[in-house]
């Protein structure tokens, strides 16, 4: 009896023969998307705390440069050169922000994408169902290329005889 995984196999391989005839630059999708492993890696909740933690980062030297600032001459040469970081800072931060929400945006309209709700379904689902569908797509379609090749070598056998 066949496992689901079989079953579900052998429907790809079966799509992999219509798609062979009517849409061959389809077949190799997958070279496309090489960076979909490692994209599904990602785990955006960590992402956001890491974000939390540079823009608190962020906000401590900001504090410190505010109480170096009322140290007196002391602290000036130490002032100047937070102020400079600072500036620095602030524009790295505002840029890692913006992408940040970018990848928030792209985030959710890869989960419409797939006509699923962003608020329910994680990203890390998503991609996981991705990298799934795109390895059985593989397997499929390497088993229809081994399948071709026994049919050849089989009526190249039979024409010898």
């Amino acid at each position: 009896m066949s496992t689901p995984f079989m079953m579900i196999l052998s429907l790809f391989a079966i799509e992999m023969d219509v798609l062979a005839d009517k849409l061959p630059e389809v077949l190799d999708f997958s070279k496309d998307l090489a960076s979909l492993e490692p994209a599904s890696k990602i785990q955006l909740k960590f992402l956001a705390e890491e974000m939390q933690a540079i823009s608190k980062g962020l906000e401590k030297v900001m504090q410190e440069l505010s109480s170096s600032e009322n140290d007196g001459p002391i602290s000036e040469t130490f002032c100047k050169i937070l102020k400079k970081f600072l500036h620095f800072a602030e524009t790295e931060v505002r840029a890692l922000a913006s992408l940040y929400s970018g990848v928030g945006r792209n985030v959710d309209s890869l989960i419409l994408y797939f006509g699923e709700d962003p608020a329910r379904c994680p990203f890390e689902q998503v991609m996981s169902t991705l990298l799934n569908f795109v390895r059985m797509f593989n397997q499929a379609h390497e088993k229809n290329c081994k399948q071709l090749e026994l049919e050849k070598k089989k009526e190249g056998e039979g024409i010898a005889k």
